[in-house]
């Protein structure tokens, strides 16, 4: 194996792959080489009985990794719902509800973002840890204002993360404190379309691996006109959209009670749900709502944790996935109290055996939940990685000639990690033992377009 190859571009890697390019298939791809290209993109994905193979193997002699038995290779983990600013509060707060959170805790906290060094701080350990913890594509809600946005893009791009980074767009004043809100429909979408500008025309940004997204907070925190001036400002500039729909009781309640529809017929409404929206939560969509994000092309962003704490509910995962919404997963930071991608696929699957089981013990067994819901560890695996790039309209998610090489090294064989295999050979067990085990010590590598930005190259 050659050592201290710092990036994978124009170069090539053997190893064991892991992936779920579909909701309920996992491929196991041993003994693998993997070519990638100058931009870090896959061009061959070649097991070891393709006649292609020992060529290849020559041709990169020089510069191959082979990764050590032991090592696995997972795509990068992609995370559809982010509040940056909201890291420093990460784990505290989580006994209000949703409204009280707000205005008690978080705006407050985002407010605080006006001085540009505590969010330079603040972005660049959030950034650098969640890079450390495997997360490769981040969509983020940023804040109010329009420098700090800017700050946050720039932050990913110095460090190398894909990302999606929004000004929050907020400017009702029965909803938005006085000192935390646009000053205007037209300071909102003109502040908005500088930060898409900011993002566009950077000039360590010629790859475009961060985009810009068009982000009004929620429909409680925008008047009418703001949220028609961004569904103009999306038609015209074809910018990724995320807002949260009908994520509580309360939100779903306002929403209904402001226009006598629910939150994606309004957003429909407003010009809002396209092929590249994502909608974060959506626990309280009806099937007519399914249907039209299904029409649209738009995702949502299941995020299993906060809505614990927040939505009141279990957001019926299966049901819409059968009805053709594409769906990919968030952990919510900071409504949801962990940064880990690995954690998200957990609660997935956890809170779907809920919806499915029930959890009132009064009621009978047939009685207590609802049938049908459940869904398996390689399914949240899939909506974790190859999901969410599909949501987002990027190839990314998966080992296929094509896709970007973001990727993750896990080191089973790490004892300070939380991955103990014993004399465990099954393909299937080796993958459940990484989901449900692997922490930060584990991810000893973490490449991006073939670069590495996180961890030591796997020695």
């Amino acid at each position: 194996m050659t050592n201290g190859i710092q990036h994978l571009r124009d170069k090539a890697v053997i190893g064991t792959f892991i992936h779920a390019p579909t909701p309920e298939r996992l491929e196991f791809l041993a003994d693998t080489l993997v070519t990638i290209d100058a931009s870090g993109i896959i061009s061959a994905v070649v097991p070891p009985d393709d006649p292609r193979r020992g060529a290849l193997e020559a041709r990169h002699a020089d510069t191959m990794l082979r990764l050590p038995e032991g090592c696995y290779v997972l795509p990068g983990m992609v995370d559809l719902h982010v509040h940056a600013p909201q890291y420093p509060q990460l784990g505290l707060a989580l006994d209000a509800p949703l409204e009280v959170w707000l205005h008690k805790y978080t705006f407050p906290l985002e407010a605080r973002y006006a001085d540009l060094d505590f969010a330079a701080e603040s972005y660049g350990m959030l950034v650098d840890d969640l890079l450390a913890n495997g997360t490769t594509t981040a969509l983020y809600f940023a804040t109010q204002y329009r420098e700090a946005s800017k700050l946050l893009a720039d932050v990913c791009i110095e460090k190398g993360q894909r990302a999606l980074v929004g000004k929050v767009a907020m400017d009702d004043p029965s909803a938005c404190p006085e000192n935390y809100r646009d000053a205007s429909p037209e300071a909102a979408v003109a502040d908005t379309r500088a930060v898409i500008e900011h993002i566009r025309q950077h000039r360590d940004n010629g790859e475009g691996r961060v985009l810009p997204v068009i982000t009004p907070r929620f429909i409680p925190s925008c008047t009418d006109e703001t949220l028609k001036g961004l569904g103009a400002l999306a038609a015209e500039c074809g910018c990724h959209v995320q807002t949260h729909c009908s994520e509580s009781d309360w939100a779903h309640g306002h929403v209904l009670d402001r226009y006598g529809m629910t939150d994606a017929a309004a957003l429909d409404g407003f010009g809002l749900l396209t092929r590249k929206t994502v909608l974060a939560h959506s626990n309280f969509l009806t099937p007519d709502d399914m249907d039209r994000l299904a029409t649209r092309g738009s995702g949502v962003a299941h995020c299993a944790l906060s809505n614990i704490y927040f939505a009141n509910s279990v957001f019926p995962l299966r049901a819409a996935m059968a009805r053709g919404v594409r769906v990919g997963l968030g952990t919510d930071i900071s409504g949801g109290p962990s940064a880990s991608m690995f954690n998200a696929c957990l609660t997935t699957v956890q809170s779907s055996r809920m919806l499915e089981e029930g959890v009132d013990p009064a009621r009978p067994a047939g009685e207590r939940g609802r049938p049908e819901s459940a869904v398996s560890l390689v399914t949240a695996f899939h909506l974790a990685t190859a999901g969410g790039g599909d949501a987002l309209e990027l190839p990314i998610g998966q080992f296929a000639p094509g896709y970007h090489f973001d990727a993750i090294a896990v080191d089973t064989t790490q004892r300070q990690g939380g991955i103990r295999l014993f004399d465990l050979t099954d393909p299937a067990a080796i993958f459940e033992k990484i989901l449900y085990g692997a922490t930060r010590a584990n991810l000893s590598s973490v490449w991006v377009d073939g670069r590495l930005v996180a961890g030591n190259q796997t020695a």
